[in-house]
């Protein structure tokens, strides 16, 4: 337990960021499943216009630092070559 008023504070910060994040990384995560929903649909059409709202998404999570930057990236590099697979 947090003795010094540091400490408690840190305390508070850290469980206010921890709710903060949690939503944020649902929110992107729900993205993503928009994505992989119209890929599993077959249309192509859906699944680009998911991409493209998914893709702001993601790199905000970066910058926010709630997912790593090569993490992203290797995410919508797959998420794009499997829309790009649709006939």
């Amino acid at each position: 337990m947090a003795n010094s008023p540091q400490a408690k504070k840190r305390a508070r910060q850290n469980e206010r960021n921890r709710i903060v994040n949690k939503d944020r990384r649902s929110r992107i995560r729900s993205f993503i499943r928009k994505v992989e929903e119209a890929i599993a649909g077959g249309d192509k059409e859906s699944a680009m216009v998911a991409l493209k709202s998914a893709q702001p998404e993601l790199m905000r999570g970066v910058s926010k630092g709630i997912f790593h930057k090569n993490t992203v990236a290797r995410k919508m590099s797959r998420l794009s070559a499997r829309v790009n697979a649709i006939s």
